[in-house]
């Protein structure tokens, strides 16, 4: 009679454990990285997009998911680590900001999920097979969007209508730089004007592109994804403004930062966007079946206060197309 009750009792015990490990397991909080080359007081609105989305599908930062945010600074250099960092955590998955980022968490990992966020040429880089079938550890969003160079230039020509010549600065060792010259280099035959390539490899090089661009006789600028650029926003913007040089920018941030004018994907649709991606993937889906998805919202800023300093005037049907207007 003992040795029974004593059995019932341990049997209890045993299925006690079973049932608190299998409660602990069910209640685990998934942990993610985020990993980018940009300052985090530099991306708040990414950062929130991306928050934004994973609550509108039932997760809350630090109560039902993780979020461990990792920033090299501006220093690519520092990525490699800092993806090895997330790895070893360990992180569930990697959301990155930006190619550099993407292709750092590539090399750091080939079995945990990366999202990307946003990058020009997911394909061209390496990172994926195809858009539609990611084959390996690695989807997400891509700014890639053929029409971007040509709607730049068609802009530049309503401002600046005997547009003949335009500098294009970017970085040729950016990831999808060839492929974003190829588009632009299309665009420019449609709109029949000269290109100037500068290539800015170094924060050295953005007054003597911008100087050769004046002695080249360039009519307005536009620029390519870089990382360099994007780093030194304000003394690009400063230098075009000085220069009374009419610049088209990628993104919202050179705008803000004293630019004249910029077109491109919305990097805060595109964050929300990732965190669908992430959801899938913590419920089971496989990156490499998860087809990536190109830009669907985009964004044109206008600065009147550089356009005054430039002593442009923006005609009133192409400020009627504008998202937000800077006076």
């Amino acid at each position: 009679m003992t040795k029974n009750i004593l059995a019932l009792i341990i049997g209890a015990v045993l299925l006690a454990h079973t049932f608190i490990a299998e409660a602990q397991q069910s209640t685990k909080i998934p942990r993610i990285g985020y990993l980018t080359g940009a300052y985090l007081s530099a991306i708040p609105t990414r950062m929130e997009a991306l928050r934004q989305g994973l609550g509108e599908l039932g997760y809350i930062e630090g109560k039902t998911i993780l979020i461990e945010w990792r920033s090299s600074e501006e220093k690519s250099e520092r990525l490699p680590a800092l993806a090895v960092e997330l790895v070893k955590l360990p992180v569930e998955l990697i959301v990155t900001g930006a190619g550099r980022a993407t292709r750092a968490a590539k090399r750091a990992t080939s079995t945990i999920p990366i999202v990307m966020a946003q990058d020009t040429d997911p394909v061209g880089e390496g990172f994926v097979t195809s858009l539609a079938r990611p084959g390996g550890n690695i989807t997400g969003l891509s700014t890639l969007a053929p029409e971007l160079s040509g709607k730049r230039l068609e802009i530049l020509k309503g401002v600046v209508p005997k547009l003949s010549g335009v500098a294009v600065l970017g970085t040729s060792t950016s990831p999808g730089y060839a492929q974003v010259l190829r588009e632009i280099e299309l665009a420019a035959k449609v709109f029949k004007v000269r290109l100037q390539i500068l290539d800015v490899l170094s924060s050295k090089d953005i007054e003597t592109a911008l100087r050769a661009a004046s002695k080249g006789g360039a009519d307005a600028g536009v620029t390519l994804p870089s990382g360099i650029l994007s780093s030194h926003r304000p003394q690009l913007a400063n230098l075009a403004v000085k220069n009374r040089l009419p610049v088209i920018y990628q993104d919202a941030p050179f705008v803000e930062d004293g630019g004249l004018m910029a077109y491109g994907a919305s990097p805060v649709d595109l964050h929300r966007r990732a965190a669908t991606y992430v959801d899938k993937i913590l419920k089971g889906a496989k990156p490499a079946e998860l087809p990536v998805e190109q830009p669907i919202k985009f964004e044109f800023i206008v600065n009147l206060k550089a356009a005054k300093q430039i002593g442009l005037t923006i005609p009133p049907g192409v400020l009627a197309r504008a998202d937000k207007v800077i006076r």
